[in-house]
């Protein structure tokens, strides 16, 4: 069931996610949290997709709020609120509203989204693209457990990312470090098998790509030695090679959803290693609410150096 309100408020869009339950006779109380989505009209789709998507593990109250930026001064001027109800099939297993903001009212997005939220439900903010340089001190982002954002979709994601490192707070966390749940996953398990010290390591990656970054990072903190970064071809992160008096732990993965996995002593093995949908990596963030204190250790780096802290 889809609903359109224009020139309305969020009482009126409260009234109708009401009125669209009781339609199809769906209660409110199954959903677990509140997914405030801030994105624009170009990129809504497919964020809206993710969501829905995701909501099959995560029944959810999803908010998409897009800033508007009209064409004519009249109608810059002019503040209103337009919205989309979606509920049932149109919003996967949850509820979907679409909130359009034209004029003064798009910089106060905080006091429109918060009378929508889930009473008592933890509540996250996800940028797919254009996130605030401090998110935890973002109106929207002050109401979030959890704040999400995305260098893969900045332009000089080196840059941004020493930004992300001054300015984390508890709650922060990047899809460009989720990406990386199954190489850590792996390298964990054969440094298990290895149980051997690590005494040199290389990370392979196309140039400037965050998750590479992220992992050498997380390397350098973990097993105290300096990474090594290599700029190949990619696609994203093509392997991690980790040295030991017995011989090179490795892992490539040059191409495919495939990955060859070697340890000292033992003969190669494939590895499923893909590069997974967007909705998946949103699943991921939203089975744990708590902070990702293996975030802050990536974006801290190098052994030694202090926590990133919220300033």
């Amino acid at each position: 069931m889809r609903i359109d309100l224009t020139d309305t408020t969020a009482s009126k869009v409260n009234k109708a996610l009401v009125q669209g339950r009781r339609a199809i006779g769906t209660p409110a109380v199954g959903m677990v949290l509140t997914l405030v989505i801030v994105t624009d009209e170009e990129n809504a789709y497919d964020a809206i997709k993710a969501a829905e998507e995701a909501s099959h593990e995560h029944p959810s109250r999803t908010l998409v709020v897009i800033k508007r930026h009209p064409r004519n001064l009249r109608d810059r001027t002019r503040s209103h609120l337009d919205a989309e109800v979606r509920v049932g099939s149109e919003a996967g297993t949850g509820e979907t509203v679409v909130l359009r903001m034209y004029g003064e009212v798009s910089e106060h997005a905080d006091s429109v989204v918060l009378p929508l939220l889930l009473p008592d439900a933890p509540v996250v903010v996800w940028w797919p693209v254009q996130a605030p340089d401090n998110p935890a001190k973002d109106p929207l982002g002050a109401l979030a457990q959890r704040r999400i954002t995305d260098l893969y979709t900045v332009e000089r994601p080196m840059e941004v990312l020493e930004r992300r490192v001054r300015a984390y707070a508890p709650g922060d966390t990047d899809l460009a470090w989720t990406r990386l749940t199954l190489w850590r996953s792996m390298l964990a398990a054969a440094l298990d098998q290895a149980r051997t010290p690590v005494t040199s390591a290389v990370v392979e990656a196309e140039a400037d790509n965050p998750a590479a970054e992220l992992l050498a990072r997380w390397l350098e903190a973990r097993l105290r030695v300096r990474v090594e970064r290599v700029v190949t071809d990619g696609p994203v992160v093509t392997a991690v090679r980790l040295g030991t008096a017995n011989g090179e732990i490795v892992i490539d993965r040059p191409e495919g959803p495939l990955a060859t996995m070697t340890l000292p002593g033992q003969p190669p093995r494939s590895l499923a290693l893909k590069v997974r949908a967007t909705s998946e990596l949103i699943a991921e963030e939203l089975r744990r609410l708590d902070a990702d204190e293996m975030y802050a250790v990536a974006l801290r780096g190098e052994a030694g150096k202090e926590t990133p802290v919220h300033v």
